[in-house]
């Protein structure tokens, strides 16, 4: 007996297999979702651990800007001291600027020079007298600027001639001005260190022009190698040669047979 299924089997299987294409798109949802959520909860995470790390530098930061502004405060009354000492320094030492003073006039001054007046300003010296000419003025100028230990940079103010008598034939002398700086300790000390550097800088440059440079000895030590190595190699040659000879002397006399000599009757 032949059996015919009219029941509408083609559109209970597209039912099904819609059914499950609904369901898997729902589990794919699902799944992308929470995929989701858990990268957005690490990236929070991450975000919250930065913004940690931030603060944590922002609050060093304000301390080192603390410690900054104490280290410059100090810094200035560092140097407000060093300059209350330097002050000190400059004034025990300028105590005894008279007295070099006056020996350095007492020994720049030359013959024919008469030093009416001299004042002293700060580190400058106003000095006034008479000479007999205008050379006695250039020897003076002289003698401070080149043969003084305490006073340097010497100015001519001013110069006139001026007659001793009213009369005609008066012989005449020069009225000078000479401004002159005086030097304190502390200049001459750091004078004193300039000399010395430049005499190390002239016996560094003298020691350099004396020596011979590396570039011209390397290749005299190259070519003395050379030839080293040159004559130890003829040296083992002209040995092994001699060995050579040697042994084949001494196979030579070794193969050839001894024959003796006959005896006289």
């Amino acid at each position: 007996m032949i059996r015919i299924n009219l029941l509408p089997h083609r559109e209970e299987k597209r039912k099904q297999n819609l059914t499950a294409f609904y369901v898997l798109l729902s589990l794919a949802g699902i799944l992308g979702i929470v995929c989701l959520g858990m990268i957005a909860a690490y990236i929070q995470a991450q975000i919250s651990v930065q913004t940690q790390r931030n603060d944590y530098i922002k609050k060093e930061n304000t301390m080192l800007d603390g410690q900054i502004k104490e280290i410059a405060s100090l810094k200035q009354e560092i140097d407000g001291l060093k300059a209350r000492q330097q002050a000190v320094e400059d004034l025990q030492s300028d105590r005894n600027q008279p007295v070099y003073l006056m020996d350095e006039l007492v020994k720049q001054t030359p013959e024919g020079i008469y030093l009416k007046s001299f004042e002293q300003k700060g580190q400058r010296v106003e000095i006034k007298g008479f000479a007999q000419s205008n050379e006695r003025v250039s020897e003076i100028l002289r003698n401070m600027g080149n043969n003084s230990l305490w006073l340097e940079r010497p100015d001519l103010i001013e110069i006139s001639a001026k007659p001793l008598d009213a009369k005609k034939d008066a012989k005449k002398v020069f009225n000078f001005t000479v401004n002159v700086g005086i030097k304190r300790l502390r200049d001459k000390e750091k004078d004193k260190e300039e000399e010395r550097n430049k005499g190390k800088d002239k016996d560094q440059t003298l020691d350099q022009k004396g020596k011979p440079s590396a570039s011209a000895s390397a290749p005299n030590s190259t070519v003395a190698a050379s030839a080293s190595a040159a004559a130890s190699g003829v040296a083992s040659s002209t040995a092994s040669a001699t060995v050579v000879a040697g042994k084949a002397s001494a196979s030579a006399a070794a193969s050839t047979p001894v024959v003796a000599a006959p005896k006289k009757p």
